[in-house]
């Protein structure tokens, strides 16, 4: 008997992630770029859409990073997370996404990313991923 792949319901829904258009963040230079400190940034009330229902989900997104030549502004930031308030996006996807966008914009030393999304169904999701400067 052959293998089948199982094919989701879920499949085509998030082809153009990683082309998305999101705000601009922006950075401002770093007075202390010679030294080594962590910076943690907290969006408590974060919220994108569930691609397949259309219902919101609400996250913790947890933001660690220790910065080189710049620093993240945190109003731009903040527009940046609004954005995905209209969003339909997988939590996996959101991460990786966020992670991309900021590390271009500030170019950290290492970065992490955690997001603790509200139980949905019963379970709750926690996705994290993290950069290292080479």
């Amino acid at each position: 008997m052959k293998n089948k792949k199982r094919v989701s319901s879920y499949e085509d829904l998030q082809g153009g992630i990683r082309g998305l258009k999101a705000p601009v963040i922006e950075a401002w230079k770093n007075q202390y770029p010679d030294k080594d400190y962590t910076i943690t940034l907290n969006v408590p009330e974060f919220t994108c859409i569930c691609p397949k229902t259309g219902l919101p989900d609400f996250a913790l997104i947890k933001i660690e990073y220790s910065p080189d030549k710049y620093c993240i502004e945190l109003k731009s930031l903040k527009m940046y997370t609004i954005f995905y308030r209209g969003i339909g996006i997988f939590h996996e996807h959101l991460v990786n996404k966020m992670l991309d966008d900021l590390v271009k914009a500030s170019c950290p030393r290492w970065m992490r990313i955690t997001a603790v999304f509200n139980p949905r169904g019963g379970i709750t999701t926690t996705v994290s991923r993290e950069y290292k400067s080479k």
